[in-house]
C-alpha cells in the first residue's frame, strides 16, 4: 500500500479527539487507510455497505453503539445518518481519545443535526485521490510550507508532456491509476459514476432525474477555468437555474467537485467573489471530455485546461494536509483580470498561481500578479507561474517561474 500524506493527520486527531471522520470521495482509499490505522488495536470493523449492519443500525442506533468494542471502526457512516446521536451520548459519558474512527463519501456538515451532534467531539479529515506526490513516494506535505517560506526549489527533473498527459489521464484514483489500458480504465470511471449515482446520492437526496447528473459534471469539467455561472450551466442544459444549484451542492457533498471560492479584500479593487468550480480528479475530467493522451499532445486547449486541473486539485490536497490552511481560492477582477489559484495563510500572507501550459515563460504571463502584488503590499508573498520546463527562474520582486514538477518533487 502506497503511503498517504494524510495518515500522520490522522494519527493525531485520534490521540487527542473521540471521533475523527474520513470523507471523501468513493474509492479514494478510505477504508484501506482507516483498517491500517488500527491495525494495532482491538477495533471492531462495521462497513454500512454491508445489509447486516445497515439494517441492525437503522433498526435500533443507540443499541447498536453499545455493543461496539472500546475502538470501533465505522465505514460509510453517511448512510446511517440516525447514528450520530448515539455516538454523541457514548462520546459524552466517555471522552477518551480516539474511540471512533468513521469514514464517508458524503460531508456529514451539510446535515445540520449530524453537525451540532457532533460539534466539539470530532474532527473531519478529507482524503482526495492519490496526489502526484504520493504516487511518486515523495512528501507532498512540505509543498505549501517550500512556496511560503522557502526560495525557489532547485534541481527538478524535466517532465516530458508525454509524462504529463499520462498524469493527467489517470488521474489519482487507485484503480484507476493501476489500469494501463484506457478502455479498461474508462470503463472503470464509468462504472463508478454509476455507482455513486445509483447509491450515494439516491441514498442523500430525492432526485428523479439523475441521468442528468453526468451532462451537469461534463458541463463542469469543460468550464472549469472560469468562475461558476450558473445561468449559463442552465440555459445550456435546458435545467432550471434551481435544479444547477441543487446539483452542485450534491457534488460538492460527494466530494466529486471542490467549490473555490473568490479571493477579496475590501481595500481592493472590486473582485468577482463567485466560485470556482474544481473536479476531484484530472482522470475524471479526461474521462468526461473523451480526452486520451493523444487528443492531449495534440491541442493545446485540451492540454492547457487538463493541466490547470491537475495543478488545482494538487494544491487542494497540500493545503488539506495542512488543516486547510493555507485556504484555496481563485481570482478574478470585475474588469476580468484572473489569476488561476491563490493561498492565503492564516496570518494573511498570499500566494499566487498562474498555470501556464508551456516550456517557455515571458514577463508579460506575470503583469496578472501586479494589482494583488501593489493591494497587499508585505503580505504578498510571491507569484509564480508553474510551467512545463525544467528550472525555476526569478521573473522580478517576489515572480518566480515553477516547473510543475515542484508539485510531486518532495522539494
Amino acid at each position: 500500500m502506497l503511503k498517504r500524506a494524510l495518515e500522520g493527520p490522522i494519527r493525531a486527531a485520534l490521540s487527542d479527539t473521540p471521533v475523527v471522520m474520513l470523507v471523501g470521495a468513493r474509492q479514494t482509499g478510505k477504508s484501506t487507510l482507516a483498517g491500517a490505522l488500527v491495525e494495532h488495536r482491538k477495533a471492531s470493523y462495521s462497513t454500512f455497505d454491508e445489509p447486516r449492519f445497515l439494517a441492525a443500525a437503522r433498526a435500533d442506533p443507540v443499541q447498536f453503539v453499545e455493543d461496539l468494542d472500546d475502538t470501533a471502526v465505522l465505514d460509510e457512516v453517511q448512510r446511517v445518518p440516525e447514528i450520530f446521536l448515539p455516538i454523541k451520548a457514548s462520546v459524552d459519558r466517555d471522552r477518551r481519545p480516539g474511540r471512533f474512527l468513521l469514514t464517508g463519501s458524503a460531508n456529514p456538515l451539510f446535515v445540520p443535526e449530524v453537525a451540532e451532534a457532533l460539534a466539539g467531539r470530532m474532527e473531519i479529515l478529507t482524503l482526495w485521490p492519490f496526489s502526484q506526490a504520493e504516487l511518486e513516494g515523495a512528501d507532498g506535505a512540505i509543498f505549501t510550507e517550500t512556496l511560503f517560506h522557502s526560495r525557489a526549489p532547485k534541481g527538478l527533473s524535466p517532465v516530458e508532456r508525454e509524462d504529463l498527459a499520462g498524469r493527467m489521464v489517470r488521474g489519482g484514483f487507485p484503480e484507476a491509476v493501476e489500469r494501463e489500458d484506457r478502455k479498461r480504465r474508462d470503463q472503470w470511471f464509468s462504472s463508478y459514476l454509476t455507482t455513486i449515482l445509483d447509491r450515494d446520492v439516491r441514498s442523500i437526496a430525492d432526485i428523479s432525474r439523475l441521468a442528468e447528473m453526468p451532462a451537469v459534471l461534463t458541463a463542469l469539467a469543460l468550464r472549469s477555468r472560469g468562475h461558476s455561472n450558473k445561468s449559463a450551466l442552465s440555459q445550456d442544459l435546458g435545467i432550471p437555474v434551481s435544479s444547477i444549484d441543487r446539483y452542485l451542492m450534491l457534488l460538492e457533498r460527494i466530494y466529486l467537485v471542490r467549490r473555490l471560492p473568490g479571493w477579496h479584500n475590501r481595500l481592493g479593487p472590486r473582485l468577482v467573489k463567485s466560485p470556482k468550480l474544481l473536479l476531484c480528479d484530472p482522470g475524471l475530467l479526461c474521462y468526461l471530455l473523451r480526452w486520451d493522451e493523444e487528443r492531449l499532445l495534440s491541442d493545446p486547449t485540451s492540454f492547457g485546461l487538463a493541466l490547470e486541473s491537475l495543478v488545482g486539485i494538487e494544491l487542494a490536497k497540500a493545503a488539506d494536509l495542512d488543516g486547510g490552511d493555507p485556504r484555496l481560492m481563485h481570482y478574478r477582477t470585475a474588469k476580468g483580470v484572473e489569476i488561476d489559484f491563490v493561498l492565503e495563510a492564516g496570518d494573511g500572507r498570499v500566494a499566487a498561481i498562474e498555470v501556464k501550459a508551456s516550456r517557455t515563460v515571458e514577463a508579460a504571463d506575470f503583469r496578472r500578479f501586479d494589482r494583488l502584488r501593489e493591494t497587499l503590499g508585505s503580505r504578498f508573498v510571491r507569484g509564480v507561474v508553474f510551467y512545463t520546463g525544467d528550472r525555476a527562474l526569478p521573473f522580478g520582486d517576489r515572480l518566480e517561474a515553477w516547473p510543475v514538477s515542484a508539485l510531486w518533487a518532495g522539494i
